[in-house]
């Protein structure tokens, strides 16, 4: 049985003035005798570009009422439920893409309950497409509520002051033991309350989920807790179902899949969806999670375990054939992340060299960032993070694997443009393991390996979108270089061979551009292609950087090659 919405709607403008938002107080005194006290929330669910919806619960029936604005002191947009309820649900629409929106909610036009500062807030996604940078936060099987959670909590907290999470994903197992509803409240709103009520959260269904929950009628207490986007209103395709489902958030397309209650096996209405889902993607980036791991030789066994083979024998080749580039889970409570891979469906005995898309280890300070193009079974990372909560032994041989870490943490994405990085972060605020995929635009290649700079370092270079004539938005980023260095960008045509190493090897109408880098040794450069027909041939890219120890500082990154064309 689906659960009951409340209705809501605006109110008139009297009724606005009568509640006084815009001026931050209230008009008149309660009745103690009738008063409402605020329980659970206010937390944010179904965040879109143009909408979202806010909810919360009150210890005794009345209307909800949520005021919206673009500044904690004039919000001056309001809306009301019609039916008295204790489970407050009010979604706001045709809001504007990319842009910070103060609310408040309240249970009368003088008994504010939460918000009118600049605290409760929430932020809706970018313009579709936009490749502006977006911050993922990633917990998993997080559901004891105990000082470790809580360690790692305030690890995310730490590492994010600056610039929190644009998105925060829950891999399953939210509430143990049971996920009954007083688990859920101690578990995840008595343990997240402040990240909760201005971070959208997008769970994920697990095992311990599922006992006081079934996927197959939506009923339960993580479907009574949770509004997903079952009619993609998230710019995802519609599911018909909050047990599974998409939503996006700039150039990023995220799939939340069920391993729990759903049929893992074809033909099933989980994986017809899922197909029809990724067929319309047209985004840079496609991020799937859910709670059994494919690949995992954690405290679970993926060659031993139903759930998990099932997902790895029928979800993943069915993600690997549209381009999926990083697939989440949890469920085993400790770190696992595998190489680049591809193609590999079967028990972990099977795996091969044939399988590895990328051997190394991922990192642009060891063997390099993982690269890949556009495209179908382009290679993917899986990692199994279950462990914000609770840790547990296992073997840790998985030969897909290149990092196991036996502690508790989370992990913080970085996607901006296509470039995506991911920390493991434990309990003690220490990066534990770390890799960087670049996701290279279609006929962008890279060549040579660069040379380090005077502490080793070797600045790596990357390019936005294709370098096509026309493209307004195409930029060629530095990275890896000492804060506050002095970058210049070589670029060109060449006539004849691919240029090596040791040089900038731009043989003819050879160009450049100089900027600094900032703080986090980096430093990006604008460069639109004028629409001209004229346009045409090879193009290479290349940096020298000489970073502030001074001359002997001089490094030179690896090289981008492209054909530009009309």
């Amino acid at each position: 049985m689906r659960k009951l919405r409340c209705k809501s709607r605006l109110v008139s403008p009297l009724f606005r003035l009568a509640i006084l938002f815009s001026r931050g107080i209230a008009v008149l005194q309660s009745d103690p005798g009738f008063a409402q006290e605020l329980v659970r929330g206010p937390y944010v669910q179904a965040l879109s570009k143009s909408g979202v919806t806010i909810r919360w619960r009150t210890d005794i029936p009345c209307p909800g009422i949520l005021a919206h604005g673009l500044h904690w002191t004039s919000i001056d947009t309001v809306v009301t439920e019609v039916q008295p309820t204790t489970e407050h649900e009010i979604t706001v629409r045709d809001l504007l893409a990319g842009t910070r929106y103060y609310y408040a909610i309240a249970s009368s036009p003088s008994t504010l309950l939460a918000g009118r500062d600049p605290d409760h807030f929430f932020v809706t996604s970018p313009p579709i497409g936009s490749k502006a940078p977006q911050r993922i936060w990633v917990v998993g099987d997080s559901g004891d509520a105990n000082p470790n959670v809580r360690a790692v909590r305030d690890a995310y907290l730490d590492y994010t002051s600056s610039r929190p999470a644009d998105v925060w994903l829950m891999l399953g197992d939210n509430a143990y033991d049971f996920g009954r509803d007083f688990e859920y409240q101690i578990s995840v709103f008595n343990t997240f309350p402040t990240i909760l009520r201005n971070t959208c959260l997008w769970p994920s269904f697990g095992n311990h989920d599922a006992f006081s929950a079934q996927s197959h009628d939506e009923s339960g207490v993580y479907y009574d807790i949770f509004h997903l986007p079952r009619q993609g209103e998230s710019e995802g395709f519609p599911s018909g179902t909050e047990a599974y489902y998409s939503h996006e958030r700039g150039n990023i397309h995220f799939v939340c899949l069920d391993s729990q209650g759903s049929s893992r096996v074809a033909p099933s209405s989980m994986l017809d969806w899922l197909r029809q889902d990724l067929s319309r993607v047209r985004r840079d980036w496609i991020i799937a999670y859910w709670h059994h791991p494919p690949y995992s030789r954690g405290s679970h066994n993926s060659d031993r375990e139903r759930e998990l083979t099932e997902m790895r024998e029928n979800a993943v080749p069915i993600l690997e054939e549209f381009g999926v580039d990083l697939v989440l889970s949890g469920h085993s409570h400790a770190y696992e992340r595998s190489r680049l891979i591809n193609g590999h469906f079967g028990d972990a005995a099977t795996f091969g060299p044939e399988h590895v898309v990328d051997g190394g280890d991922g990192r642009e300070d060891g063997s390099g960032a993982y690269q890949k193009n556009p495209g179908p079974r382009t290679g993917a990372v899986y990692v199994v993070s279950g462990s914000a909560s609770r840790r547990s032994l296992g073997t840790f041989d998985h030969p897909a694997m290149v990092s196991n870490q036996y502690t508790w943490g989370s992990l913080i994405i970085d996607v901006d443009a296509t470039r995506l990085d991911l920390n493991f972060l434990d309990r003690d605020g220490v990066v534990q393991d770390y890799f960087t995929l670049l996701k290279n635009p279609q006929g962008i290649r890279h060549y040579g390996a660069g040379t380090a700079g005077s502490d080793g370092r070797i600045p790596r270079i990357d390019a936005s979108s294709e370098l096509v004539a026309g493209n307004a938005d195409f930029r060629v980023t530095v990275r890896n270089c000492r804060p506050f260095s002095q970058v210049t960008l070589f670029f060109g045509r060449g006539r004849s061979n691919d240029p090596g190493v040791g040089g900038t090897h731009l043989t003819t109408e050879r160009f450049f551009l100089k900027a600094e880098t900032g703080a986090r040794g980096r430093v990006a450069f604008s460069l639109p292609i004028p629409d001209n027909s004229e346009l045409s041939g090879r193009v290479f890219f290349q940096a020298v950087v000489q970073d502030s120890n001074g001359a002997e500082g001089v490094a030179l990154s690896d090289g981008l090659r492209a054909d530009l064309d009309r």
